[in-house]
């Protein structure tokens, strides 16, 4: 059976790139993909060659770990200068989005609520 290394929908270009290199680097072979034309498969990057499963996975889960650990940091570190958006500043930035996503937020809990304050009420 085939091992999906790497879906393709949510992964950054610069990832699936680094993800090839690295499958390179170790002579790991592997194949691709192509997304769908309709978009239901996004596609991805297959391992070719089952024996080395272990191998590539744990290769893998090394490679997200020290993204992880890359991407927490680059964070903290905008935190801590003050450049990550907050709430006031997302809000100056994209107030449309915002306003829209709050009264979005507020109907679904206003329809879950109605309910409860039906059969209160009957």
């Amino acid at each position: 059976m085939s091992t999906l290394l790497l879906n393709l929908r949510h992964a950054p270009e610069d990832e699936a790139d680094e993800v090839r290199a690295l499958l390179q680097a170790h002579s790991i072979g592997f194949y691709e993909t192509p997304a769908s034309r309709f978009g239901i498969s996004a596609g991805g990057i297959w391992l070719a060659d089952e024996a080395r499963a272990d191998e590539a996975l744990a290769l893998l889960a090394r490679y997200h770990a020290q993204r992880r650990d890359a991407a927490r940091s680059a964070y903290a570190q905008a935190v801590a200068e003050g450049r990550a958006p907050g709430f006031w500043q997302q809000l100056r930035r994209e107030p449309v989005r915002v306003i829209s996503a709050l009264i979005v937020i507020a109907v679904l809990i206003a329809l879950c609520a109605v309910p409860f304050f039906l059969l209160r009420g009957g």
